[in-house]
């Protein structure tokens, strides 16, 4: 079990993390957390209903990291015959920025909620001797854990500006010297990725 998931009865699966992976895991999981925000939760006196159906922003965040977590929803007119005329760029323009005002929010609440789940279910964990322990997750667990890993991959992966072309064995990620100051962070990237694949084969049928 230890580095990979295993299945495990009713739907759910089970990692050996130890100390350091943990405090690891715990780390990334809090800065996204303050990285997508607090959440949108009414203050007092204020009417809830109202509150549900608040209007999000318009516009993409300026923060690199987050327009990838919260892209626009039409990537513009590219690819479209007559691409690349001003009409069609704003008529893009405008359905992104209506999609956007009106989905935003939930998708943030989405997120934040799989990254509190990530937390909770660290603190829950009764380390051993070692500081170790076994993470063992239910099947709805598991599916904020695979989100929540994707949301860290790309945020960090926007962080160190990784293309296609850097990953896999031959990519440039896997030969960075130990000098390079950006190499704890990639391998933190990539050790989330092989964590993230592990969960996923192990919840397919």
């Amino acid at each position: 079990m230890a580095g990979h998931f295993e299945a495990t009865p009713g739907g759910g699966a089970a990692v050996a993390l130890d100390e350091v992976e943990i405090s690891i895991l715990r780390s990334l999981a809090v800065q996204l957390l303050e990285l997508i925000g607090p959440g949108d939760q009414p203050a007092d006196g204020e009417d809830p209903l109202a509150a549900l159906f608040a209007e999000g922003p318009s516009k993409p965040p300026t923060d690199p990291a987050l327009a990838r977590l919260f892209p626009d929803a039409y990537g513009g007119p590219e690819g479209a015959a007559g691409a690349g005329r001003p009409e069609e760029e704003q008529e893009f323009r405008e359905r992104s920025a209506e999609f956007r005002r009106f989905t935003e929010m939930d998708l943030r609440t989405g997120k934040r909620d799989d990254a509190l789940a990530v937390v909770r279910t660290l603190d829950a964990l009764s380390p051993a001797q070692d500081g170790g322990a076994v993470l063992t997750l239910t099947g709805d667990e598991c599916l904020s854990w695979l989100r929540s890993l994707n949301d860290l991959r790309l945020t960090i992966g926007t962080r160190l500006e990784v293309s296609d072309e850097d990953q896999g064995e031959e990519g440039s990620l896997y030969r960075l010297p130990d000098s390079d100051p950006r190499k704890p962070m990639v391998m933190a990237y990539l050790w989330l990725g092989a964590l993230q694949e592990s969960l996923v084969e192990t919840l397919m049928p």
